[in-house]
């Protein structure tokens, strides 16, 4: 990789990002197996759906198993909520709306830090990682996403950056350095960790044994050719090392048969050059599409437990991240969105029926943040956003339940802001604000998606994050420990405590 005046600072071990210091939270950890009966917990599975808030999972629940059904996720004995504000850069000041970098170093860290930083306080500096102390303790270790693996999410547990865009394959002050106040760029760290291309670092760390995700762009065949160096099986190909660039034609994704095949201790899968196919767009596709080659994330995190179990005698650590619920709810796509939360539950029922075999697996289901501000309304209603005018806010029932300014006037349908049900009729209409509507199982026989008689609502408040808490669930010994209202710097300290049987030491 071309990084600017200088090349990799050759592998960044574990043990060092460990030495920098781990973070200590408000929670005080279980002991080792003191939780669900006195079993024993060996592994961890934390389950990640980014930007899934409270509402994508009842959407996802009566779309998919009506009313009175439930998800995989909400069968887990164990729920509670994360509060998940960030911070400003170089202070403690509350940032209410974090970004998913941010959040996930929270639980990745223990600490919470500006949006945008990977694996660094608000301060930029380095803190060591829960999966980089799993590895350095002996654990087996693995990192799963349906985004490209440099992500945020993914990132923040085997990655250290000042910037999460600092992903590669080359380096620039634009992606890699923040900017001062006056616009200038930010002199460089000492540590040049902080500004080293995050596959860079991925591929040279050794941080995870299991990596499975997309963002095959992102690596060069050097990158390839240090993980076979550490005893990596690499699935498919990075590249010509003669070429100075790689393009589709130079490098080779992996496929769901070459996972099915994967048999070493460590193992690389990269199977889009960019982030995986939304499950929606995939299935319409036809039978010899290359994107029909690449696996679901239940596949992905079943295959990353097979490989995983018992390559310890310690236990394993595995994140699985489900990315796209995050990037459809940004474009408003609730079809799209609906169907990511669905295979994203699927792979929460991967990893919950290893664990209910296994008997000594904590697995622990929740988000990074909420996207889009997702609801459910009332069947055949409309949203402020498509009104004329926003509600009135008079009661001529009792004058001192009014408030001021007066708004006299009700909200009516503006047709110029909204042409009908978004996946109906007026989808067409880039003006068009209108619900998207779902048949669920619950519905007569006959009732169409996008029709007015399907009982689904479903609307968006924006295309941006929010900053309401998100949903937890959790299952297996210690799973008690989660049933609270936390934040999301204490999933560290907890997650932790099942690993090591101590709460982290600062």
């Amino acid at each position: 990789m071309t990084h600017k005046a200088m090349k990799v600072l050759a592998v960044f071990a574990a043990a060092s990002a460990v030495a920098a210091g781990s973070a200590v939270t408000a929670s005080s950890a279980p002991q080792h197996g003191g939780h669900g009966g006195g079993r024993e917990i060996r592994n961890v599975i934390y389950l990640l759906g980014d930007g899934m808030g409270r509402t994508h999972v009842t959407a996802g629940r009566e779309r998919y198993y009506g009313a009175q059904g439930k998800l995989n996720m909400e069968r887990l004995p164990y729920t509670g909520a994360v509060a998940t504000y960030a911070v400003e850069k170089g202070s403690d000041q509350p940032a209410l709306v974090t970004d998913s970098a941010s959040a996930a170093t929270a639980w990745a860290s223990g600490v919470k830090t500006y949006n945008a930083a990977i694996g660094v306080d608000s301060y930029e500096k380095k803190r060591a990682t829960l999966m980089e102390q799993a590895k350095a303790a002996g654990f087996a270790t693995g990192n799963v996403s349906t985004a490209e693996i440099t992500d945020a999410t993914p990132a923040a547990q085997f990655s250290h950056a000042l910037l999460r865009g600092c992903q590669g394959p080359t380096y620039s002050d634009a992606a890699c350095l923040p900017k001062n106040a006056d616009g200038s760029y930010e002199k460089a760290p000492a540590d040049k960790t902080l500004i080293t291309p995050i596959a860079e670092q991925i591929a040279r760390n050794g941080t995870a044994d299991v990596v499975l995700g997309g963002g095959l762009a992102r690596f060069e065949p050097d990158d390839q050719k240090a993980l076979q160096a550490q005893g990596y099986q690499v699935l498919g190909s990075f590249g010509d090392p003669k070429l100075a660039a790689q393009t589709a034609d130079s490098q080779k994704v992996a496929t769901k048969a070459d996972l099915d095949k994967a048999r070493g201790r460590k193992v690389v899968g990269l199977f889009n050059r960019g982030n995986l196919t939304v499950e929606q767009a995939k299935a319409s596709l036809p039978a010899g599409a290359p994107q029909k080659q690449e696996p679901t994330l239940a596949e992905m995190a079943k295959k990353s437990i097979d490989l995983l179990d018992g390559r310890s005698k310690k236990g394993f650590f595995l994140q699985v991240e489900g990315a796209q619920i995050d990037k459809r709810s940004h474009a408003n796509d609730a079809a799209q969105t609906l169907a990511e939360v669905k295979a994203f539950d699927d792979a929460v029922k991967a990893a919950t029926d290893f664990a209910k075999r296994d008997g000594h697996t904590l697995v622990v289901v929740t988000a990074d943040h909420e996207c889009a501000g997702f609801n459910i309304i009332e069947k055949g209603t409309y949203t402020n956003a498509e009104s004329a005018a926003p509600p009135a806010n008079t009661d001529a029932g009792n004058p001192a339940n009014n408030s001021l300014p007066s708004r006299a006037t009700s909200g009516v349908k503006d047709p110029a802001r909204s042409s009908g049900i978004v996946n109906g009729a007026g989808a067409g209409d880039a003006k068009n604000f209108g619900p998207a509507t779902f048949r669920t199982p619950d519905d007569p026989k006959g009732v169409k998606d996008g029709s007015p008689e399907a009982s689904l609502w479903l609307t968006y408040l924006s295309g941006n994050h929010t900053g309401a808490d998100v949903p937890i669930f959790a299952y297996g010994p210690g799973a008690d420990r989660f049933a609270a209202s936390q934040l999301n710097t204490d999933l560290y300290g907890k997650m932790y405590g099942s690993l090591f049987g101590r709460s982290p030491r600062g």
